[in-house]
């Protein structure tokens, strides 16, 4: 065992500093106890010994270990263990085919080329002062890195592999057994290659996402309700950043607004205008483009509040005005169960029969 600051520095050798991973691949737990192996496997990218750190991100999770070098972690500015950029989240692929040429540090595919851009690195004569450490988030080249970003670690990314014995019919150790009892899942996701996740050639879950992009900025305005009482916009994607001035100060620019609700436990809010022209302008100008200090956000029409059936308006819940409900009418008591009706001795059947008798 091995703590962080014993290694931290990696002064003597640069294969030895701690490895590069990103917080999805930490796990919840920031005190994470690894362990660490010097040269004791080969890079899956340079084929270098390099050491390996193990560990476990959670308790229900996989052990997880590096599976690149210091050094080519650094060069593409990527996670040690998913391979996956570290100021975005996203594959490689992604980030390079929106970034511009001067920004890149293309990575050689041949081994001499790879090997001697790796020495000139580590010898300090190749610096990494410019690069995908340094991408401008308000570049117009970064919008839709920004738009596809994940803003909060995915852990379950870090969830234990599947069994093989449950998917070949049945498991002997049942609930004690640490692998998912789940059965795969077959496609093109499924068969993922660590080279071309990192060098961004042919990779399904890009080529996933970068579809699901496009078909969102082609899917074209919002489709209009056919209310025209409906001036409301409904916002989702906020966090704790964005306060109601943020909002106003954003929709304001296409007209005048009547009111901003915000629902903090669910992340979003109504933004209502004055005129229907103006939330429909709004709405066509801002359904592809809506980012506020830099996150991205969803915007879609509001839908029409209608009354309860059978509730006279300002009614809610037996309720008038959010006040106390009215008393009971004569004759009427309440209990546990609701209203019933109550009973007198002179109606009771019994006494009348006790009486004519």
């Amino acid at each position: 065992m091995a703590t962080m600051s014993a290694f931290a520095t990696g002064k003597n050798n640069p294969n030895d500093e701690f490895p590069i991973l990103c917080e999805t691949c930490l796990g919840e737990n920031p005190y994470v106890r690894m362990t660490r192996e010097p040269h004791a496997k080969a890079c899956k990218i340079c084929d270098r010994p390099f050491t390996v750190y193990r560990w476990k991100p959670g308790p229900k999770a996989r052990y997880k270990k590096t599976e690149l070098c210091y050094t080519c972690a650094k060069l593409k500015n990527v996670c040690a263990t998913c391979v996956l950029d570290l100021q975005y989240g996203l594959p490689v692929q992604v980030r390079d085919s929106t970034m511009e040429e001067h920004e890149k540090m293309t990575m050689p595919t041949s081994e001499v080329n790879r090997e001697y851009m790796i020495e000139q690195h580590e010898s300090g004569m190749l610096h990494l002062d410019t690069g995908y450490n340094k991408v401008d988030k308000s570049a117009s080249s970064s919008a839709m890195l920004t738009k596809l970003s994940r803003r909060t670690p995915y852990y379950r990314r870090n969830l234990a592999h599947l069994c093989s014995f449950y998917a070949r019919g049945g498991c002997n150790r049942g609930a004690l057994c640490p692998f998912r009892h789940e059965m795969p899942k077959e496609g093109p996701l499924a068969k993922q290659n660590i080279k071309d996740r990192y060098f961004g050639n042919n990779d399904p879950v890009a080529e996933k996402m970068m579809k699901r992009y496009d078909e969102q900025k082609q899917s074209g305005p919002l489709e209009k309700p056919s209310d025209a009482s409906i001036t409301t916009l409904w916002v989702g994607g906020l966090d704790a950043t964005i306060g109601e001035g943020d909002i106003r100060q954003s929709f304001a620019f296409h007209g005048e607004l009547s009111s901003v609700r915000m629902i903090a436990n669910k992340n979003c809010c109504f933004v209502t205008y004055v005129r229907r022209d103006d939330a429909e302008q709004a709405a066509g100008k801002m359904v592809n483009s809506l980012m506020i200090k830099g996150t991205p956000l969803r915007l879609s029409w509001g839908k029409k509040q209608t009354p309860s059936v059978g509730a006279p308006p300002g009614i809610r819940g037996g309720a008038v005005g959010g006040g106390a409900a009215p008393p009971p009418p004569p004759g009427i008591k309440s209990g546990g169960g609701g209203l019933r009706p109550i009973s007198y001795p002179s109606q009771d059947p019994r006494n009348m029969s006790a009486k004519l008798s």
